[in-house]
């Protein structure tokens, strides 16, 4: 079970997915913030402070990739561990997000034993 006190932002546009996502984290004893659009993960990775960021990497306003890249410029936030999540399940995209500065890649559908398993490596 995980600590209370772990809190994650979820930055995901598509509302049935988030919704999904929060629950099974939620179960997993997580606590979680959730962003729509690029713009405002930026903005509450750097006013939350959480411990590990899921960045799905097609969004509004500023992608995935260009909002990593922001928080990664601040030394607020240069540290949280991000998880790029996409449907796009290619080596390009695997490599594009983790040269933006994401610590790892996860695909949709979300397999929730592969992501706890990414999750558990990422905060230990």
């Amino acid at each position: 079970m995980a600590h209370r006190k772990t809190l994650f932002l979820l930055v995901e546009d598509f509302e049935d997915s988030r919704f999904m996502m929060r629950r099974l984290l939620e179960m997993a004893g997580y606590r979680v913030v959730e962003a729509t659009d690029g713009e405002q993960a930026v903005r509450m990775a750097l006013k939350e402070q959480p411990q590990l960021i899921l960045m799905d990497l097609s969004l509004p306003k500023l992608d995935g990739l260009a909002a990593t890249r922001r928080i990664r410029g601040h030394r607020a936030s240069a540290k949280i561990p991000i998880v790029a999540v996409s449907a796009h399940d290619s080596p390009q995209s695997r490599d594009e997000a983790l040269a933006a500065g994401c610590n790892d890649y996860v695909t949709k559908p979300i397999d929730f034993e592969q992501l706890n398993s990414v999750v558990t490596r990422l905060l230990h």
